[in-house]
C-alpha cells in the first residue's frame, strides 16, 4: 500500500516539474526573439538586398534555365566563400548528395557508412545510388559520426577482399562515409579522416546547413573528397530550392557536372549522351537569387551571432538545460539554436515542445533516428545509444537571421 501511495503522489510531481521547466524554458526563449506578432518561425528567409532585381534581370532577359550568367557567378562566389576549388550548383542539396555519391564512384549494392543522426536526405541520397545506408553512432558533444565508434564498427564488420573493403557480414562492398555537418556545426574531419584514411575509404560531407561554418580555420564540406551544401528556404542562404556540390578534386568536379548535365557531349546542335543522368543543374533564375542572398551572408551571420548570444544570456542561470556553444578552433554558422535537456525523455522534450508552439515558438525536434524510419529498419547498423539519445533530447529553436 504504501508503494502505491508513493506512486500516486510522484507522478504529478513529476509532471509539475515538467512543466515548470517548460516554463523556463519559452520565457527564455521569449526574451532572446522579443515580441514579434504572430508565430515566430524556426528559421525563415531574409530577403533585404538585390534579390528583386537580380531575378528581374532574369525575367528581362529571358534568361531563366540552367544557362545563364548568374549560375557561373553564383558558383564562383560560393567558391570564395568555401575555399573549394570546383563548385557545381544543382536543383537541391538531396541532388547535391547524390550526385557526389555517383561521382565517387559508389555503385548499386554498395554499402555507405551513414550516420544515424540526420536528415532523411542523407540516407535517401545513397539509395538513389542503389546502395545500402550502413548506420553508424554519433558523437555526444559534436552530433557528428563518433570516429572512435567508426573505428570500432569497422574493426567489427569490415575486411579487405580482391582489393576492396567488404562487409564480412553482408558480403557488399563498403565504399564510402557520409558525415553531417549537424545543425550546421562543423564535425572534427582530421579526426575522423584518420580513421577513413587507415580504411582508404573517401569521405563526403553533408554540409547542406554549414554554410559559414569552420573548424580549425578549414570551412565544413572541403575536408573530404567531396561535400554538399543545401539552399532550400530554411537554410543560411536560399535559392528557393538548391544546393552545391563542392570539391578540390577536379577529375570528380568534371564527372559530376557532365552527369548533372544529363551527360550531353558538347555540340552546337546534336544530342548526344554517354551515360544515365540527370537534369540536376540549378536554374539561372534560382542562382540570381543566390548570388543577391551570398552578398549578404555575412549579414546573416552576424546577426544570427546576436541571436545567439540573447539565447545565451537567456539561458544561462537555468538548470536542465544547455546550449550548444562554440569552442577555441570552431566558427558556427548558429543555423538552429539547439539546446539539451540534461533528462534523457521524450516525453519532457514532447511537453517542452508543446508549451513553445503553445506560445507561438516553432521550436522542433531533431529528425527520428534515420534508422528506425520504416524503409531502413533492416539496413545494417552499428548500436545507436547516442543517436537515440540525442533524439529524445534534443530541441532546435527560433533561429532566423532577422530575429538577430
Amino acid at each position: 500500500m504504501r508503494r502505491a501511495i508513493v506512486s500516486e503522489i510522484a507522478v504529478p510531481r513529476a509532471v509539475a516539474a515538467d512543466e515548470a521547466l517548460a516554463g523556463r524554458i519559452v520565457a527564455a526563449v521569449r526574451a532572446a526573439v522579443g515580441t514579434a506578432q504572430g508565430p515566430v518561425a524556426l528559421h525563415e528567409p531574409v530577403f533585404r538586398g538585390c534579390e528583386w532585381d537580380y531575378v528581374r534581370s532574369c525575367l528581362d532577359d529571358g534568361w531563366v534555365s540552367s544557362v545563364g550568367a548568374f549560375v557561373d557567378r553564383f558558383e564562383g562566389v560560393l567558391a570564395d566563400a568555401t575555399g573549394a576549388a570546383h563548385v557545381i550548383a544543382t536543383v537541391n542539396g538531396t541532388a547535391a548528395l547524390h550526385l557526389s555519391l555517383v561521382a565517387l564512384g559508389v555503385a548499386p549494392g554498395d554499402e555507405v557508412l551513414v550516420p544515424g543522426l540526420s536528415f532523411v536526405a542523407t540516407a535517401n541520397a545513397v539509395a538513389h545510388a542503389g546502395a545500402v545506408p550502413h548506420f553508424v553512432d554519433v558523437d555526444a558533444d559534436d552530433l557528428a559520426v563518433d570516429p572512435g565508434r567508426l573505428a570500432a564498427r569497422l574493426e567489427a564488420v569490415a575486411r579487405r577482399q580482391s582489393g576492396r573493403l567488404v562487409n564480412r557480414e553482408t558480403g557488399r562492398p563498403i565504399t564510402a562515409v557520409v558525415v553531417t555537418h549537424v545543425m550546421g556545426w562543423p564535425a572534427d574531419l582530421a579526426a575522423l579522416r584518420r580513421v577513413t584514411d587507415a580504411w582508404g575509404l573517401p569521405v563526403v560531407e553533408d554540409a547542406a546547413e554549414a554554410l559559414g561554418s569552420r573548424r580549425d580555420g578549414r570551412h565544413a564540406g572541403t575536408g573530404g573528397a567531396v561535400g554538399t551544401l543545401s539552399f532550400n528556404g530554411n537554410k543560411i542562404i536560399t535559392t528557393g530550392g538548391g544546393g552545391a556540390v563542392i570539391t578540390d578534386d577536379g577529375a570528380l568536379a568534371d564527372r559530376a557536372r557532365h552527369r548533372a548535365t544529363t551527360a550531353k557531349q558538347p555540340h552546337p546542335w546534336r544530342y548526344d549522351h554517354d551515360a544515365v543522368a540527370w537534369n540536376y543543374r540549378l536554374p539561372n533564375l534560382n542562382a540570381a537569387l543566390g548570388v543577391a542572398q551570398l552578398e549578404q551572408l555575412d549579414g546573416f551571420l552576424a546577426a544570427k551571432r546576436r541571436l545567439m548570444d540573447r539565447y545565451g544570456a537567456a539561458f544561462e542561470e537555468m538548470a536542465g538545460v544547455s546550449l550548444m556553444a562554440e569552442r577555441p578552433g570552431i566558427t558556427w554558422n548558429h543555423w538552429l539554436v539547439t539546446l539539451r535537456l540534461a533528462a534523457d525523455d521524450a516525453g519532457l522534450r514532447d511537453a517542452v515542445l508543446a508549451a513553445l508552439h503553445a506560445a507561438g515558438l516553432l521550436a522542433r525536434p531533431v529528425w527520428t533516428p534515420l534508422h528506425t524510419l520504416a524503409m531502413y529498419r533492416d539496413a545494417p547498423r552499428d548500436d545507436m545509444t547516442a543517436t537515440e539519445r540525442l533524439a529524445r533530447q534534443l530541441i532546435c529553436l527560433p533561429s532566423g537571421a532577422a530575429l538577430g
